[in-house]
Parts: C-alpha cells; structure tokens; sequence
C-alpha cells in the first residue's frame, strides 16, 4: 500500500487496524490486504485484497468498515473495491509446486463410508463459488467416484500423446483414474501400480490454463492410512489438509488417525468437517442425533484443530451426487449449500495464515569457473 497523504487518512488506518477479518482474525491493515485508501471531501475509498475467496461475504464485510470508518471524524461515505489475491503458500518439506497449482489440499478420512468424497466435490465446487479457480484430484485409484458425482464420462484429451488435459464440469477441472478405465471394471492392482498411477495422473495433468493456475487443487485422498496412502502423502506437494469423520466414536478414532499421519509428514491440518451430524424428520421435524452427538467438535478440540463445520444427514445431499450434479450445483442458493460455502471459506481462510511459497522468486544458483590453477598444476 502506498504512504498516506493526510492525518485523515492515518485515522482511518488506525480505525481499521482495530477491526478482525471475520475469518482469519487478523486486521486488514496489517496482514497487508489493504491495497490503497484515499480520503477526499469527506469519503473515504479504499481497495481490499482478501487471501481467499469469500465473494457472497464482501456486502457484509463492506458494512462492518463502513462502520468503523464513520466514526471517524470527518468521514461520512465510505467506498470498498473487494478483489481476491490467492497465493501458493509452502508445500511440506520445500517440495516443488505443481506446474498450473498455486495450492493442493487433501480431503481424507481414516475410514470409507464418511461421506469424504461427497464433502471434497461440494468444497471445492463452493471456492469455485466464492471466486476461486478450482480442480478435482480423484486419488482413490480403488473406488472412484468423483466422475459420477461431476457427470463426467469418456476419455480425457492429451494434446501431445504425453500429457492429459482434465476435462471440465460444473466449473472443475476433474481427473480421475475412472475416466482411463472401464468404469466398470475394478482397478487390481498392487500398491506401487496404484500409487505410481496416482502421481502420474498427478503430474501428468494438465493443470490451470496459460498464466491460469489452480488456486486449489483438492485432493480427494483414499480411505485408511496403510502404506498406499502414505505414499500419496509423500509424493504429492500437499499445502494443507482438511479431516472428515462423523460424530459416531469408531470414526472419530480412525479420522484421529488420519490427521496424526499428516501431522508425521509436517501437512498442517485446516480443520475437521463433521458428515451426518443430525436428522431432521422431513415429516415432524424432530432432529435426532443418529450416530452420537459432537464427536467432531471434541476430536477438534482434542487436536487442536477448528472444527469448519457440522453437516446434516440429508437425502438431498446424497441423491444429488450420484446424479452427477451435487449439492453446490443443483441447490446452489439452498440452505445445505450455504453450510458447505461457509466450511470452504474458514478452510481457505486458514490456508492463506500459512507460510507463502517463495521457491518461484528466489534467483537461480550458478556456479562460476575457477580463475586458481587448473588441477594437476601447482597452488
């Protein structure tokens, strides 16, 4: 942001460093998404870059500065330019950024039947939502589901006879190893053919479009935590990852697991999505808490971790994926959708509050020749 000009306008400064992101906590001034301010006649106008997608919430965020901003003194209209700013934030262990991904983020679960991949298809389609540039990894080589859920049927194009480029649905590039086989035919194959099979489809994508990348690529990890899903783990640049149980203590045990096996490989955990919280009688409207009641909250508790949301059990949610249009596509403005929009924006939220990737700014090393004596001579 450019030096202010005039008392007026440190004062607004001042009144906006007293006021939180909603999201991440952090004042807008000093986490720099302040871009410009000017106050001339008595408006103040200023231009906010948000580090994460949050475009239904930029009204109610403009209204919490024009709040605080008419309490100054001499100011009595206020004018917010929102944008959004999404960077590639660190990778664990320094590994290098996918080419066409600014970040990759991995939904798991430590058991199957959870609902994670129904949770990953209708996060990443609410970021798109929110203003994000999006795609879907289907890592479950087994049992995948993300081109039923996305509509998505026949070959992906390769350009080159080497490279693939993921076809496009609702918004999302998708690929998944059910879009290279027989959709009917199971994948059996021994762990290095899985995984090795993975990285490909991985690396061998055609992420984002030319000056384009991802935001996010979200992962949609296989269930368990055995070998192949360590090696997942290890070989993709994963930026941060999102846990998904249900409230029922044999889950919570398992998605424990989980999130102790990213935490061995230094993948910071955005938080913990709770499936199947309630059941609300479509009849009488009695809720009922069918397989226990705030497991996912005490696991985040537990660890340390957010909770980014409680979802309900609903019929909806389930019939819409399998007709290939999930909830964020086929009720976009609905009430479910709205809960899957709010978890998208604490997990981005939290994911911009990570360290920034700077491997693409650092100057490259070369190594000059010697002007000693050459070897063999004397010193």
């Amino acid at each position: 942001m450019t030096a202010v000009s005039s008392p007026l306008e440190s004062a607004a400064l001042d009144a906006l460093r007293q006021l939180p992101d909603p999201l991440t906590g952090q004042d807008w001034v000093s986490s720099r998404r302040v871009r410009r301010l000017s106050v001339s006649n008595g408006r103040a106008e200023l231009d906010i870059a948000l580090g994460y997608p949050a475009r239904s919430q930029w009204p109610a965020f403009t209204s919490l500065i024009e709040a605080a901003l008419r309490q100054v003194e001499g100011i009595r209209e206020v004018a917010v330019n929102w944008s959004t700013d999404i960077v590639a934030h660190q990778a664990m262990r320094g590994q290098a950024l996918l080419p066409g991904v600014k970040n990759l983020v991995a939904v798991a679960s430590g058991k199957g039947g959870v609902g994670k991949s129904t949770t990953a298809v209708n996060l990443a389609l609410a970021l798109a939502a929110e203003g994000a540039r999006v795609g879907m990894l289907d890592a479950d080589i087994y049992g995948p589901s993300q081109p039923l859920m996305l509509g998505l049927s026949g070959k992906p194009d390769s350009p080159d006879g080497k490279t693939i480029t993921p076809p496009i649905n609702h918004g999302l590039q998708t690929m998944s190893i059910g879009l290279l086989i027989d959709g009917q035919a199971p994948a059996i194959w021994r762990g290095p053919m899985a995984t090795q099979a993975f990285d490909q489809m991985l690396r061998l994508s055609n992420w984002g479009a030319p000056g384009e990348p991802l935001d996010y690529l979200i992962v949609d990890m296989p269930p368990g935590t055995g070998d192949i899903h360590l090696s997942l783990s290890q070989r993709a640049p994963i930026t941060a990852a999102v846990i998904v149980t249900t409230p029922q203590d044999i889950a919570l045990l398992d998605a424990k697991k989980g999130l102790q096996m990213f935490e061995k490989v230094s993948v910071p955990v955005l938080g913990i999505v709770e499936n199947m919280a309630t059941y609300c009688c479509p009849n009488c409207g009695h809720e009922a808490h069918i397989f226990g009641q705030d497991g996912g909250k005490r696991l985040a508790e537990t660890c340390s971790v957010p909770l980014l949301g409680s979802m309900p059990l609903d019929l909806g949610i389930r019939e819409q994926a399998d007709s290939g249009r999930p909830t964020l596509v086929a009720e976009p403005d609905g009430k479910v959708s709205g809960l899957y929009k709010a978890m998208a924006r604490l997990m981005a939220a939290g994911l911009s509050k990570l360290p920034k990737d700077y491997s693409g700014k650092l100057p490259g090393v070369s190594v000059a020749p010697s002007e000693g004596p050459s070897a063999g001579q004397p010193g």
